[in-house]
């Protein structure tokens, strides 16, 4: 007997139209997205709208978000590729409900609305508190290095922009020096009040690569001059320290160090340690609750190290979602001493990493060091050594969820204020993909 195979006609029409909510299970995940969008609160998006009907009619701002925080939780980052989905994926065109924004206009609109992704955020992680899935009782804090949208490559050191900065002014001049005498030949066959030519295309492009030369010099400069007055140097200081003891400074205020980078396409990222090795980054920083892993509260620096951000997380908990964490937990790198005196301040319980695992410490100057020295008693005991290692599946799972699960491992946009924006989106998209399996057992 012949085999019946199942009706198949891709060529056959359809007499009525079938709704495209009927091609996704009912429980998918792009429901629960278009739920929490409905559910915040979204005037921040339509005031740029209002008062103006002369514009040509825009796309609806709820549509739009919720594509985008789908399309984050959903692993694709690029807006080309956002409106490439909404073309061929079911599940962004139920959310786009017959739209087809262009990736200009996606871009624009993530663009537009950097600055309103924290209040969204934030909402979301009160929403979570209020549904039971964040208690801060125990807060994990860790960072991530995730990928600057520039090429390692397109960074120069300081002592690398002086040598090119002279490089190019010595071949400007002689160039200059042959422009002159050019002139000075066709002046003399073709007559003073004759038409010149333009500069060469050579002389141009080398007065172009000195500026930005100049300008990325002026920028590590400036940083420099900032860290010097953080240390309490003056600009008419002489390099050995104030008062004429301890060891002379390696240069003069506001000099850079040799090494010192700056990034021609995103002068502040910076070449940070990976896991592949240095690469063009930035540094994001999570605050995770432990009771469902929930990220409560973010920042991104342009920093490699993580000093001075945890009180800054720990400040964002109490100020959004009104709570104190009973304890923080987090590696070596967030050690400092004012630090861990102000969460004893603070009635907070903390256990920091002193240094890397599996090192000795050296003794600790508990005069000099009190908060330091405590920390150490903690940590050499069974249950401060248990407590610490809660860190790792709390903070760096996340992490890991992000950039193995979620796929975010460079930022699409570029400068410390947008990529941080982005962070912002990338964090609620991570709350949200992580909330909708808790919720469902609710």
């Amino acid at each position: 007997m012949a085999t019946r195979f199942r009706p198949y006609a891709p060529d056959q029409d359809l007499l009525l139209p079938m709704s495209l909510r009927e091609w996704l299970p009912q429980d998918h995940l792009a429901y629960f997205v278009s739920e929490v969008v409905e559910e915040l609160d979204l005037s921040a998006f339509y005031a740029p709208y209002e008062g103006d009907g002369r514009r040509k009619q825009p796309y609806e701002p709820s549509m739009m978000l919720k594509v985008l925080v789908y399309a984050y939780v959903s692993g694709v980052f690029s807006s080309r590729r956002i409106a490439a989905k909404l073309d061929e994926d079911v599940a962004f065109r139920v959310l786009a409900a017959g739209n087809f924004p262009s990736h200009r206009t996606i871009c624009e609109f993530r663009r537009r609305h950097l600055g309103d992704f924290k209040a969204l955020f934030v909402e979301v992680a009160q929403i979570a508190r209020q549904a039971g899935l964040v208690s801060l009782g125990r807060v994990a804090v860790d960072g991530t290095k995730v990928r600057a949208n520039a090429s390692k490559h397109k960074a120069m050191s300081y002592g690398r922009l002086c040598e090119e900065e002279r490089r190019l002014s010595e071949e400007i001049d002689a160039l200059c020096e042959q422009a002159r005498a050019c002139d000075e030949h066709e002046d003399g066959v073709y007559g003073v009040d004759a038409r010149g030519e333009e500069w060469p295309e050579e002389l141009a492009h080398r007065e172009g690569r000195r500026e930005a030369i100049r300008a990325a010099k002026a920028r590590l400069e400036a940083e420099r001059r900032g860290v010097d007055a953080a240390r309490g140097r003056h600009r008419d200081d002489e390099r050995r320290p104030p008062g004429g003891r301890g060891r002379c400074y390696k240069r003069d205020f506001g000099v850079p160090e040799d090494r010192a980078q700056s990034n021609f396409t995103d002068p502040q990222s910076r070449i940070m340690a990976t896991s592949e090795g240095y690469q063009q980054c930035y540094n994001g920083q999570l605050a995770v609750d432990g009771d469902f892993q929930l990220i409560v509260a973010n920042t991104l620096t342009a920093n490699a190290n993580d000093q001075g951000v945890m009180l800054g997380l720990v400040d964002a908990l109490e100020r959004d979602l009104q709570g104190r964490p009973d304890s923080v937990l987090a590696d070596a790198g967030y050690r400092s001493e004012a630090d861990l005196r102000a969460l004893e301040a603070r009635g907070i319980d903390a256990c920091i990493a002193l240094g890397r695992e599996g090192r000795e410490l050296g003794t600790t100057d508990a005069r000099r060091y009190p908060a330091t020295a405590r920390m150490a008693d903690k940590l050499d005991t069974p249950e401060g050594r248990q407590r610490y290692r809660e860190r790792k599946h709390l903070g760096e799972a996340v992490n890991g969820w992000i950039k193995h699960i979620m796929g975010f491992r460079r930022f699409s946009l570029r400068g410390l204020r947008e990529a941080g924006g982005e962070w912002d989106l990338v964090c609620l998209a991570a709350n949200v993909r992580r909330m909708r399996p808790l919720l469902a057992f609710e």
